[in-house]
């Protein structure tokens, strides 16, 4: 093992066998539901006045189901996407941070109490996979080296930081970005309770990017880790084999619109996922959980962290496909 690599366990600490595979998603859901439930329950009195001060009463059947079964999805996405621990840790965060963040700035929540609420969201998500499902390659400084792709890069403490500070700069320039143009008036129009705008008059680039450095990880460890540890498969045969002269229409136009290496198409499809689930997360806690919110003001507060994961995603790629890049490290 590399100098500096974290060892983790690849085995969950559980004989998962003895557990019938239809019944091990249920149980994750148990799991997360109850110890969610315990520790927002155990931090009650620590958060006392905080959220609730803001929220809005959600006693119609449809918030609560929908409520329920956005949890229940974003487990469903982890859990039939094939994520490990770490992923779903690090999903949890990224998707979760966007509301929170916005409650600690403009509507004065205490931040420890948003570092509380954001601490048990992933703590429940990531525990039930710790116990049903083992960690992945990407993730595991002691899987066999064949078993992914350019280990030395991804045990590569100086390769990992420069991720992190990668993710965290670009979201942070484009919050910056947004504070000093069209957040404050467009906090004023759609945001009714907004308490105090003077973050995002103060703003100043260098903090947000220091404060960003836990999402820059989070991101590096869901998207560039399995991207980059990510092996050839029957995907990147057919892309090498392919013959334009003699492809069929349907084979050309997939080509074109899918004919990616494992890696891209790995990359892609994470980003993907840290989008659509920030965004949607964002958009629905807002909306449905906070009181005077409209739809169109949280969309557009959803829509700051989709367009810099979009770019953090792009940052990446750009960064695997640099010329040397992984023919200096890599490691089969």
């Amino acid at each position: 093992m590399p100098k500096g690599a974290v060892a983790i366990s690849s085995a969950p600490p559980m004989d998962v066998h003895i557990v019938p595979h239809s019944l091990r998603f249920p149980i994750a859901v148990l799991l997360n539901l109850t110890l969610s439930a315990s520790l927002y329950s155990i931090t009650s009195d620590f958060r006392a006045g905080d959220l609730s001060s803001v929220s809005r009463s959600v006693n119609q059947w449809w918030e609560v189901i929908g409520l329920l079964g956005g949890k229940i999805a974003e487990l469903a996405i982890g859990w039939y996407g094939d994520f490990d621990r770490v992923d779903v840790a690090s999903l949890t965060y990224l998707s979760h941070m966007p509301t929170l963040y916005l409650l600690t700035t403009f509507y004065g929540i205490r931040p420890t109490t948003a570092a509380a609420s954001l601490t048990i969201d992933v703590l429940a998500a990531y525990a039930p996979f710790y116990l049903l499902r083992p960690v992945s390659p990407f993730h595991n400084a002691e899987a066999p080296a064949k078993a992914v792709s350019n280990r030395s890069i991804l045990n590569d403490w100086p390769i990992s930081i420069f991720t992190t500070i990668l993710a965290a700069g670009i979201h942070g320039f484009i919050l910056y970005l947004s504070f000093v143009t069209w957040i404050p008036s467009f906090l004023v129009n759609y945001f009714d309770g907004v308490r105090d705008l003077s973050a995002a008059y103060s703003a100043a680039l260098p903090f947000l990017i220091v404060g960003g450095l836990p999402l820059g990880w989070a991101a590096g460890k869901f998207i560039f880790t399995p991207a980059t540890g990510a092996k050839p498969d029957l995907g990147d045969i057919r892309n090498s084999a392919f013959n334009p002269a003699t492809a069929t229409l349907t084979e050309t136009v997939m080509y074109n619109l899918w004919g990616y290496s494992k890696r891209t198409r790995t990359l892609i499809k994470r980003t993907a996922t840290v989008a659509a689930l920030s965004g949607s997360y964002t958009w629905y806690q807002l909306y449905i959980t906070i009181e005077g919110i409209e739809g169109y003001g949280a969309a557009g507060w959803a829509s700051i962290w989709v367009v810099a994961t979009a770019l953090t995603g792009m940052a990446f790629w750009w960064v695997g496909n640099v010329e040397g890049f992984y023919t200096a490290y890599y490691v089969n």
